[in-house]
């Protein structure tokens, strides 16, 4: 299951006119019986919603005053996410002779056209406070307070992601709502700006509206919906030129390729984007690859990790998981990762999360002669990324999940004819040239597109690899620059970037120029030093005739700086 949270607007959306009907009440009911939460998101304040509506038990929280007040019904708990309204603002509104003025815990409530007055206040008080409009609404709240951030601090109590929530409304206060959820729905009375945002817009208004989302939740997980999502793809990197992107939820995907061919980069560069993106993974890491990454490693050479402390971790949705395997022997690799495989998918099955589960060297845990491989994958197995040099020594039953291969090295052909060689299935066609490093063989198993070309994305570890490299590295002899000058009179060396800086302000302005009016600068950066941006910077900078020595020098070094942190 992709959705396990559905947030819900009140006003305009549940609620037409103040009111819940009944029918729209007992389907809140049917999609809590499915094992979904509720959230009440709402700008009312709490006790006045709790007047109007007394079914509040239905949901896990409710958001109420726009944000600023989280509260449980089954333990009647309440937290203030944000200051109590500043009784100064309040009164100067009162004495401005504002009316109606609804004061909440923290959210203070006008209409319009009072406006000019409120925003007047503000000012004179030298608040930080910000004004939401909500339909004729003019509500005051502290700075960063939202139904966005509300919903956020909800979901982190109760351990779920904004991932796996679809959020529905109506007006102006709602965008954020819609933006943060992996899917945002508006129903068919919610002004233009809020239909424009959202991914699907309900036939019905109000209640029937919300009826029609959770028909189509408990139906098929809104699974037709997955289309207009396109917005969450995780970048691989760009075929012929165009992005290329991987849907979050459901492939299995298959990395391959020969020892040393960069399956490890591109699954670090694949992880960093994810987390970038907010969804969680757990990486299980038999060899010890991956103690690079921004997140918590369990387990050492000398110590095997613990399933239970990485499912703690796991519980809160902000934090990723690596699995080092390296004290556990390769006999007994299968058994250990058959009990942590099926504790991550239990997980799942209660909260969505990790929302990725990564593989390393998974011929090692699920070889070709594990009988019982088949029992271990839940049947719609989803958001998979399994990684193997030797695809054909890799379990049956794994191969069949796949449905997208990415292989790298000089002979990404022969991983291709190694799957589909084991599944009994012809071999798509490839022409034999070799790829070089920085890209890959991407193919769609099953689908009618032959392999393409990808040009990978490099990792952040791996940039700031490649920027100490250059900028205090030592650049062999035939990649080196050197400034010899306009007669061949000098020979300096500087290999690397920072020998670079120091050399170029010590040669005579001739010399200086003399590379620069041939462009010599930016050739040695884009063809040894490969950074296409510093290049063509250097290249403006080479093509200004009006230019000094001295004010050259100055501007490539400063570009040269901003990219490699002051190397010299």
């Amino acid at each position: 299951m992709r959705y396990h949270v559905l947030a819900c607007d009140y006003d305009g959306t549940l609620a037409h006119d103040g009111v819940v009907d009944q029918s729209t009440v007992q389907a809140l009911r049917r999609l809590r019986e499915s094992g979904r939460r509720l959230m009440l998101v709402t700008g009312r304040e709490l006790d006045d919603l709790g007047r109007v509506f007394p079914h509040l038990d239905l949901f896990e929280r409710v958001i109420a005053e726009n944000g600023a007040l989280l509260y449980a019904p089954a333990g009647r708990r309440e937290r203030l996410l944000g200051e109590p309204a500043p009784a100064a603002l309040v009164q100067r509104l009162r004495t401005a002779g504002v009316a109606p003025l609804s004061v909440g815990r923290v959210i203070i409530a006008a209409w319009e056209p009072h406006e000019a007055e409120v925003l007047g206040a503000i000012r004179a008080l030298g608040l930080e406070h910000q004004v939401i409009f909500n339909k004729g609404a003019v509500m005051v709240l502290p700075a960063g307070i939202t139904k966005a951030t509300g919903l956020a601090a909800a979901l982190q109590e109760v351990g779920l992601s904004a991932h796996n929530a679809v959020a529905v409304g109506d007006a102006e206060n709602d965008l954020h709502l819609l933006a943060l959820c992996e899917c945002g729905v508006a129903v068919a009375n919610a002004l233009p700006s809020l239909k424009k945002q959202a991914d699907w817009v309900t036939t019905a208004d109000h209640g029937a509206g919300v009826r029609e989302l959770i028909d189509k939740l408990l139906a098929n997980d809104l699974a037709d919906l997955t289309p207009k999502l396109a917005r969450h793809g995780i970048s691989l990197g760009r075929t012929d030129g165009a992005e290329r992107a991987l849907a979050p939820y459901g492939p299995n995907v298959l990395l391959t390729g020969a020892s040393g061919g960069g399956k490890s980069t591109f699954a670090t560069a694949f992880l960093e984007r994810l987390a970038e993106r907010g969804y969680q993974y757990c990486v299980i890491d038999p060899e010890g690859d991956y103690s690079t990454l921004d997140c918590v490693s369990f387990g050492r050479s000398d110590q095997p990790p613990d399933i239970e402390q990485v499912l703690k971790l796991l519980h809160d949705p902000r934090e990723n998981a690596v699995v080092n395997l390296l004290a556990i022997t390769i006999e007994d690799r299968p058994r250990f990762f058959a009990r942590l495989f099926a504790a991550l998918l239990d997980l799942r099955t209660r909260s969505g999360r990790p929302h990725w589960i990564i593989v390393d060297e998974c011929h090692h845990v699920l070889p070709a002669s594990l009988k019982a491989a088949e029992t271990l994958l839940a049947p719609g197995l989803a958001s998979v990324l399994w990684i193997t040099v030797y695809p054909d020594h890799v379990a049956k039953p794994v191969l069949a999940l796949i449905d997208t291969v990415i292989a790298v090295g000089e002979a990404p052909q022969d991983a291709l004819v190694r799957i589909t060689g084991a599944l009994g299935e012809p071999a798509p066609a490839w022409k034999q040239n070799p790829l070089p490093r920085g890209e890959a063989l991407l193919w769609l198993r099953g689908g009618h597109e032959p392999p393409v070309r990808l040009e990978t994305l490099a990792p952040r570890t791996e940039r700031r690899r490649h920027r100490r490299k250059y900028a205090k590295g030592e650049l062999p002899p035939e990649l080196s620059f050197y400034f010899r000058g306009p007669d061949g009179k000098l020979n300096l060396r500087a290999q690397n970037l920072s020998l670079f800086l120091q050399s170029a302000e010590g040669v005579d302005d001739a010399t200086w120029l003399y590379h620069l009016r041939r462009g010599d600068y930016s050739r040695w950066f884009r063809e040894v030093i490969k950074d296409e941006s510093l290049a063509r910077e250097a290249g403006c900078i080479e093509r200004m005739p009006d230019k000094s020595a001295r004010e050259t020098r100055k501007l490539l070094r400063q570009q040269i700086e901003k990219r490699y942190s002051a190397p010299a």
